[in-house]
């Protein structure tokens, strides 16, 4: 390979990652828009189907081991592909689920193929990152998230009401044809190529001696997912339920405020290599702090969208971040295993925060229960960002190429 190609495949590493993590959260999110509807298709209560949601996220931290190691200790790619064409398949399934337990199994085994993803694609994507472009790499590639949203958003305005709930699904298998892009043009991370772990043990023993990191990977990312997930996946129902939005009026408003997540996220990722990591984040978490009074208690729907405008921004200009943080602060021979199982136990700790607010809705109000709930969340995080560490810079190769400083 030339000199002059290497970065351009390196771009390619890149845009795998960003792709697969888009398609996965599309697959993910499609679901916050057919509550009522799975509900009275199936049957049983709108808390039912919030339940899947738990399932889902509890099972994450499996994928995350499976892919995670398959990663580590046989490279990048070729889990990354299987990784697509797995949650692919899973997806389309549920688009032909009978019944609410055949729909629960599913979304349960979605759960594993979600999992692993992100952990693959970010290593595979931050190890191919030139170094100077890490932050803005990171912001772009988690971004991904918000983008998937964003599309389901628009399935949910105009491939739904033509072609029904199982329809939305359906799109959902079309990320299996990423995994022929990834064959054709992504290359194998060098970076693991000189740290790869001769055996799993290894891989094992190395995590063990890097216990105290983990842990605080781990308790970060469960306040991350308690951020993340508590703003989001309850906001179209809160909408709907507190202010008699329209379904198309949601949609809307879901668009608007997943663009300020984009932005948020490329914003703070970009100012994470000359702020730090971790004051990049904190500077988006207090633009959220400030933003919770109108996100959750004003009464226009106008001032609401501008207020989740900020809101997410805020919030995913935190996640912008964190593909490079994790991935910076993690022991080389475990990079395609560490960052994807902290992120996903942060999921399995923070699994039931749907729930936790559907019942806090019940006793104290929509509005106070989101509010009271991520303003503690959001303080808690701060304190807890002020307290670690980064390795912002981070070189990943022994003997960095030319394509890593271009």
């Amino acid at each position: 390979m030339s000199a002059a190609s290497t970065p351009s495949r390196h771009w390619h590493a890149v845009t795998a990652a960003f792709l697969g993590w888009t398609l996965d959260a599309f697959d993910f999110f499609v679901l916050v828009f057919l509550f009522d509807t799975l509900a009275a298709q199936f049957h049983v209560t709108k808390a039912d189907i919030v339940f899947t949601i738990t399932l889902t996220l509890a099972m994450r931290p499996v994928g995350a081991i499976v892919f995670g190691l398959l990663a580590d200790r046989y490279g990048r790619r070729r889990p990354l592909m299987a990784n697509v064409i797995f949650f692919s398949v899973i997806e389309l399934l549920c688009g032909f689920a009978p019944n609410y337990t055949v729909f629960l199994v599913l979304r349960t085994i979605y759960g594993i193929g979600m999992g692993g993803e992100w952990g693959v694609g970010a290593s595979l994507a931050m190890e191919a990152a030139p170094e100077k472009w890490r932050g803005i790499l990171s912001g772009i590639l988690q971004s991904g998230y918000s983008i998937g949203y964003l599309l389901a958003a628009l399935a949910s305005r105009f491939i739904e009401p033509r072609f029904g709930w199982r329809a939305m699904f359906w799109a959902g298998g079309i990320p299996a044809l990423l995994a022929l892009y990834i064959r054709s043009n992504v290359p194998e991370s060098e970076a693991w190529k000189q740290h790869r772990a001769p055996t799993t043990r290894a891989i094992f023993i190395v995590l063990k001696q890097h216990w105290k990191a983990a842990l605080y990977l781990v308790l970060m990312m469960t306040l991350m997912m308690f951020l993340s997930h508590g703003t989001q996946d309850l906001y179209p129902d809160f909408l709907k339920s507190s202010h008699g939005a329209s379904a198309k009026a949601v949609s809307y408003i879901v668009i608007w405020y997943n663009l300020g997540a984009v932005v948020g996220a490329i914003l703070f990722g970009h100012l994470s290599e000359a702020l730090g990591r971790r004051r990049s984040m904190i500077c988006a978490l207090i633009l959220s702090l400030a933003t919770i009074p109108a996100w959750a208690f004003a009464g226009p729907l106008l001032i609401i969208a501008a207020a989740a405008f900020l809101m997410q921004a805020g919030v995913q200009g935190a996640w912008g971040v964190i593909p490079a943080h994790l991935n910076e602060l993690s022991p080389d021979q475990t990079r395609g295993l560490l960052p994807g199982l902290a992120y996903q136990l942060g999921i399995l700790i923070a699994a039931p925060v749907n729930s936790i607010e559907y019942v806090l809705r019940n006793h104290f109000g929509y509005a106070h229960a989101l509010a009271a709930f991520e303003g503690t969340n959001i303080i808690l995080l701060i304190v807890v960002l002020s307290l670690g560490t980064e390795r912002k810079g981070r070189q990943f190769l022994e003997s960095p190429s030319v394509s890593q400083r271009c």
